[in-house]
């Protein structure tokens, strides 16, 4: 991020905040409020993020009520694993909270915890207790940066304001099925802050902390509105912004290996399964209402759909060059075995330039499969840092085998991940003549940088 967008973000920061808490008639204290807005950004612009940035959060605000614009500012600012770890400049706001037992973060317990109302108010809202580890994908980002948004604003906001905006921000936990009572994360909400206001007293009645609940609906819906984008190529580029936030080695241009990138793929491959849209989208009493929110449901369907084929074709294909490489050592660079990243500055040689053309091509069975092949040879919509938009290997593979066939090739490369199938095994399972056009494009590509060695 250049310098003049920076300042940009945080001028935008500001300027959210300060409007946000005059129209709650809150105390605007300018000083405090340029520290807390350069806090968040230079947070949210930090080494690894490549999704969860300042256009995220002002996108997650973008049409809320000023409650809303606040907490979305403030519900991504932890966030350990892609950070690896927590800042000095943050962790000062909820170091006395927490500490660090077994590489696991733990809530502290009295007497070694200093409580104060704030502490207490967050913890009840978030039903965690004493003593508690935090998982990382069990609210842990999310409790910790909801406590430095309430202990940064506690000047300049009332408590019952706090704890709305508390509320959003643990709202924002995703993917959280019912329980086996029946219950959805927003019930157990909900009583939540009943119970937050018999004991703080804020003296809401149950339409007022319903109307709160369904606040934070709308901000943890727009907080994963990617999943329900009208075009499945926007999704997938988002989705190729996430992949770098934990699979940090891909921000490493052209070194990263032919195993760490199939890694990456297979993590995200699985985590696209796992998902159901129930899962992503919520809804509590008329928010949002039926029409707008089963809308919601079946686009993500689509895309949901289109991700699993895209990216189980994709990792197919890498598995098999992943297999290849196995014959050359065990840590082979993924640039090794299909040429650099296209760079403006130097032409490369790719190994997609030594496939040959599919003369008499698979011809796809549904929209589906249309689609996807159409998203792996012509690509995705936005270039990213660590990989090409198309998929050259995987539309080879498709066009010549057909999707049925790699299908039945992502099985056999699971079990290869897992170990029980070698990676002979798992050359010899694919279509031979496929396989040694491969072979002789990767050949062909050593060849061209022999000779240009040894010019």
């Amino acid at each position: 991020m250049s310098r003049a967008t920076d300042k940009t973000d945080k001028q935008k920061c500001l300027d959210c905040l300060t409007q946000a808490i005059a129209d709650l008639h809150g105390r605007v204290d300018e000083h405090q409020l340029l520290t807390i807005s350069n806090l968040i950004i230079q947070t949210m612009t930090g080494p690894w993020r490549s999704f969860h940035t300042p256009n995220h959060i002002f996108e997650v605000g973008e049409g809320g009520d000023q409650v809303e614009v606040i907490a979305a500012l403030f519900h991504d600012l932890v966030y350990v694993q892609v950070d690896q770890g927590i800042s000095v400049n943050i962790s000062r706001y909820i170091c006395s909270y927490i500490k660090e037992d077994q590489e696991k973060l733990v809530i502290l317990e009295p007497p070694e915890l200093q409580e104060d109302d704030i502490f207490r108010l967050v913890l009840m809202l978030f039903g965690f207790k004493h003593g508690q580890s935090l998982l990382p994908m069990s609210g842990q980002n999310e409790f910790l940066s909801a406590i430095i948004a309430c202990k940064t604003l506690q000047t300049m906001l009332p408590l019952p304001i706090l704890a709305e905006i508390a509320a959003c921000i643990e709202a924002t936990i995703p993917f959280r099925p019912k329980f086996e009572s029946g219950l959805t994360c927003s019930d157990l909400l909900f009583g939540r802050l009943v119970e937050a206001n018999e004991v703080f007293e804020f003296g809401w009645d149950d339409e007022a902390i319903a109307t709160i609940v369904k606040r934070a609906v709308r901000i943890s819906n727009r907080d994963v509105e990617n999943f329900a984008s009208p075009d499945a190529s926007c999704f997938l580029n988002n989705t190729w912004n996430l992949i770098p936030e934990t699979n940090h080695d891909l921000k490493n241009g052209n070194s990263y290996s032919v195993h760490g990138y199939r890694v990456s793929m297979q993590k995200m491959e699985g985590f696209m399964n796992f998902l159901s849209p129930e899962l992503v989208f919520r809804r509590y009493r008329d928010e949002p209402d039926e029409k707008s929110y089963y809308k919601l449901l079946e686009q993500t369907k689509q895309n949901l759909e289109v991700s699993r084929l895209y990216l189980g074709t994709k990792l197919t294909s890498i598995a098999i060059l992943e297999a290849l490489s196995f014959r050359i050592g065990r840590d082979i660079s993924l640039s090794t075995m299909m040429g650099e990243l296209p760079s403006p500055n130097m032409p490369v040689v790719g190994l997609e330039q030594f496939l040959p053309e599919v003369t008499n091509p698979c011809e796809p069975t549904n929209a589906l499969e249309t689609e996807v092949l159409k998203l792996l040879d012509k690509g995705r919509t936005v270039d990213s840092s660590y990989d090409v938009k198309n998929s050259p290997v995987a539309t080879f593979m498709v066009k010549s085998m057909g999707f049925g066939e790699m299908q039945r090739m992502l099985k056999l490369a699971k079990d290869f991940f897992k170990g029980t199938l070698t990676a002979e095994e798992l050359i010899a399972s694919c279509d031979p003549q496929v396989m040694a056009m491969i072979k002789n494009a990767v050949l062909t590509l050593f060849d061209i940088r022999k000779q240009t060695l040894v010019k």
